[in-house]
């Protein structure tokens, strides 16, 4: 092997390393993803950073903070690395394999995405699936995701897209509670009732319940708050209270009465979802292999 072949392997190796530090906040965790020491991944960043001549952390007994210059070193790292893995599986390609690293950024719906995403793993075994659930609008190519899953209209030139589905937003509640607390007929009746809802993490904002004739001072009782779909379902299916929720969240539960939906006529609430990835560039054969997989699989739960 050429001093030229092994001073890139060793470059992309303290890349590597560098980016999993950063993601864990830690040596350790890194070191643990790696299968290395955390002294040998303390040992790597400091190499690094002397080459660079810049500090790319901010170190204390519990954990590691990016300096500014490491923040910026991040984003260049994630597009060399991801530039280096579109090379070898570009390689790859010419064989039909389908494998690497798939980075791909998905909203906070695991109920309806895991089992998909658990099918491809078992579909694709050479495929190593790195997932980032969020709330907060990624950045696609600066990050360097593969792909994303995003609900909402995408407004990314830079970006292709592909529609996966449709869905609707409900008003759901328990019989055992609304036997207790009453059916709410308008929107107005929802002031005296228990409600569960939702606070965006990235924002820490309530997300809205859009009523058509609702009064315009109508605030939504606040029982509970929380940050995920699974929990507002759970406490629904209990009877603590009534939930906004997306309908395929709840589709078992409402075909099996233990949930009712509530104020049909006045909630319009419709989303889509949209699988989207860098436009100008070669699609990969994990990237294909996903993009088609999750069409498949995900378009009959959500339409």
């Amino acid at each position: 092997m050429s001093a030229m072949r092994v001073h890139l392997l060793d470059s992309l190796g303290s890349l590597e390393t560098f980016v999993q530090a950063a993601e864990q906040r830690s040596f350790v965790e890194a070191g643990r993803v790696l299968g290395i020491s955390a002294a040998a991944v303390g040992k790597s960043v400091v190499r690094l950073e002397r080459s660079l001549g810049v500090r790319l952390f901010h170190r204390s007994t519990r954990s590691v903070t990016l300096t500014d210059a490491g923040r910026m070193f991040l984003l260049r790292s994630r597009r060399i690395l991801a530039e280096a893995e579109a090379a070898r599986a570009e390689l790859s390609a010419q064989a039909g394999s389908v494998q690497g690293r798939l980075r791909v950024s998905l909203p906070l719906v695991s109920d309806l995405v895991l089992p998909v995403l658990a099918d491809f793993m078992q579909a694709y075994p050479d495929v190593l699936l790195d997932l980032d659930f969020t709330d907060r609008v990624v950045d696609v190519i600066e990050e360097g995701f593969d792909a994303v899953l995003r609900v909402g209209e995408p407004a990314d030139s830079r970006l292709v897209a592909r529609y996966i589905g449709r869905f609707q937003r409900r008003l759901v509640a328990s019989p055992d509670y609304l036997w207790t607390r009453g059916t709410p007929r308008t929107p107005a009746d929802l002031a005296g009732h228990a409600c569960l809802q939702y606070r965006f993490p990235s924002s820490g904002r309530l997300e809205p319940w859009p009523l058509r004739d609702a009064p315009a001072d109508l605030r939504i009782p606040e029982s509970m708050v929380c940050n995920n779909i699974e929990t507002r379902v759970c406490f629904a299916i209990r009877g603590r209270g009534i939930a906004y929720v997306p309908d395929h969240s709840v589709r078992a539960a409402l075909q099996d009465g233990r949930l009712v939906s509530l104020l049909d006529a006045h909630v319009d609430a419709a989303g889509s979802f949209y699988l989207l990835w860098p436009s100008g560039r070669h699609v990969l054969p994990k990237l294909r292999a996903f993009i088609d997989f999750v069409d498949e699989r995900l378009l009959p739960v959500v339409r």
